[in-house]
């Protein structure tokens, strides 16, 4: 008996150390790799390529750029997502379920599908505002290619982080304390300024900070509204470096790369710093208390809430699906010119599709599986670890996913430009690039709902095993895996999900014949072949809304939180 309890332990660590291994050379590689490449020549003061970039009048105009689209992305964001946080939690409007998961979609959508969507909404070659007859004189300027175009989407596209962020907060408001209230006499409107504000902010905080991380970190968006107006962020300024000289600006493109890193960082400091200072204990029951009556004003919010969902998200696929049936962009959909030539061209004859479709289920379902099992793992042997060393490797895996993808992207590249010593492989220019990054950026995806599932779990189930004898992975095979299997599943389509539309990490990371679905957007969108991408566009959508529902039918086997959209 003592043996086998001594066998068991050595599995135990033997597993931690291989773990802590994997993880450190998924997370904390690439990134200290970049530093070593940004402060490369540090000595030649001046001269170094770090301070070289610092001196560029275009780098501080990017950076500008940045902060200004993503700040006022963040107030547009904050905007939708605290008025549909606040209606869907607190009030008793109808068909929740249907609301939240309508106004999660615009996030679960790439956002170069979102820039295409819109584009093929506004300006004069709109084929959807020329069927209506109300599109702009032809040679009108295109309204998104701007500054406030790029920020409105960014908007759109992060306000249901927001949403989450704020929905979370209020669902653990005291209970108890909201009805105190009440039987004191206050009124409907004094609850709200006087008690659900102040007790929310912490989650509006949390929601402004990952809505303007996220915004700094967007490449499709800025892409596609800004690089044919030559307004330029600072991914999109990384971009069109490594497009125009390749790897010969390696250092310079690093050091670009820190300042995103350094801004991303600073911002998640600053929203730490902030939720410190209106740190307070919340007593009573934790849940809502009861939704407050709209009474005669339901409807008109149901209206309002309709109509924003029908500019934001209805419109722009209206606007995709029409210009997928058109022959030419400008030209009104009728019954006479309805085709689908896009959809036969992009499918049929293009092999690019059918390369691109292979490499991006090749890399997010492999990156599914390869996490499903590696967090698995991670998730049940962190569950024993005192809580610095699990806040620690916890901070290790947060890394890739906090930190913009263009980062991470160009840390992939410096790591893998050269072929890996001993082993004489070449990873740069092939699809183990991208599935490397792809494991890096989306393994606390994944880790989330399996720990989760597993903090749910009765210690005593385990420790009777143990007492029997059965090593670490006998118990975590055949106990504790088959009640965690809807957990891992639903990370599995998580990852699955977020990765097989992914841009911002493949745009820097793909070569030729190497196309992601993503990828081949947005080059179809800069080629000038819209029509083409519409088409594409549209199939990438119906193939998210379809992982969606999967994930909300799995939704009642699932512990709380593991499905955004759900509550």
């Amino acid at each position: 008996m003592i043996q086998r309890v001594f066998d068991a332990s050595s599995q135990s660590r033997w597993l931690l150390m291989l773990l802590v291994l994997l993880i450190s050379l998924l997370t904390l590689l690439p990134t200290l790799r970049l530093l070593m490449e940004a402060l490369r020549g540090w000595q030649l003061g001046s001269d170094s390529p770090l301070m070289q970039v610092m001196q560029q009048p275009a780098t501080w105009r990017s950076l500008w750029n940045s902060l200004y689209t993503s700040t006022l992305g963040t107030l547009i964001a904050m905007l939708l997502g605290s008025l549909f946080a606040f209606t869907l939690t607190l009030t008793n409007i109808r068909l929740k379920a249907l609301w939240v998961f309508c106004f999660m979609l615009p996030m679960m959508i790439p956002p170069q599908v979102t820039a295409l969507s819109w584009l093929q909404l506004t300006g004069p070659g709109s084929p959807l505002l020329n069927t209506l007859g109300i599109a702009p004189p032809l040679g009108s300027r295109q309204p998104l290619y701007s500054a406030e175009g790029i920020a409105l989407l960014l908007g759109i596209q992060h306000a249901p982080l927001v949403f989450l962020a704020l929905r979370t907060s209020l669902i653990h408001l005291p209970r108890d304390l909201i009805e105190a209230a009440r039987i004191s006499g206050a009124g409907s409107r004094a609850v709200w300024l006087d008690m659900i504000l102040p007790l929310s902010r912490n989650g509006m905080i949390a929601g402004a900070s990952i809505a303007f991380v996220s915004a700094l970190g967007n490449f499709g968006i800025p892409a596609m509204l800004g690089i044919p107006a030559s307004y330029y962020v600072l991914p999109t300024l990384i971009y069109q470096k490594m497009s125009g000289f390749g790897t010969s600006v390696l250092s310079e493109i690093a050091s670009l790369s820190i300042l995103i890193g350094v801004l991303a960082l600073l911002g998640v400091m600053l929203q730490q710093h902030m939720l410190k200072r209106r740190r307070f204990t919340l007593l009573g029951h934790s849940g809502r208390a009861q939704d407050f009556s709209l009474g005669v004003w339901r409807f008109a919010l149901e209206a309002v809430l309709a109509v924003i969902l029908l500019l934001i998200l209805v419109a722009p696929l209206l606007a995709l699906i029409t210009s997928s049936l058109v022959p030419a962009l400008g030209v009104p959909l009728t019954l006479d010119n309805l085709s689908f030539a896009a959809y036969q061209e992009m499918i049929g004859r293009q092999g690019v599709t059918r390369r691109a479709f292979h490499n991006s289920l090749w890399l997010a379902g492999g990156a599914a599986a390869v996490l499903m099992c590696l967090a698995t793992l991670l998730a049940y042997r962190m569950q024993s670890l005192p809580h610095s060393l699990k806040s620690l490797l916890n901070s290790l895996i947060e890394i890739p996913y906090a930190l913009p993808g263009v980062v991470l992207a160009i840390a992939c590249i410096l790591l893998f430009a050269k072929p890996i010593p001993l082993l004489n492989l070449t990873l740069y220019g092939t699809l183990g690039i991208i599935f490397i990054a792809y494991l890096a950026r989306f393994l606390s995806v994944s880790l989330k709902p399996i720990a989760a599932s597993f903090s749910e779990l009765d210690p005593s189930l385990e420790e009777a095993a143990r007492i029997a004898g059965a090593g670490t992975l006998r118990r975590l095979m055949d106990i504790l895996l088959p009640l965690v299997a809807p957990a891992v599943f639903a990370g599995g389509l998580l990852v699955f999900l977020t990765a097989v539309n992914e841009l911002t990490v493949s745009a820097l990371l793909w070569s030729a014949g190497k196309e992601t679905l993503g990828v081949l957007i947005f080059n179809l969108d800069q080629s000038g072949d819209s029509i083409l991408a519409s088409a594409i566009a549209v199939l990438v959508v119906l193939m998210v809304a379809a992982l969606m529902l999967l994930l909300s039918l799995m939704a009642r086997y699932l512990p709380k939180g593991v499905i955004p959209w759900q509550n």
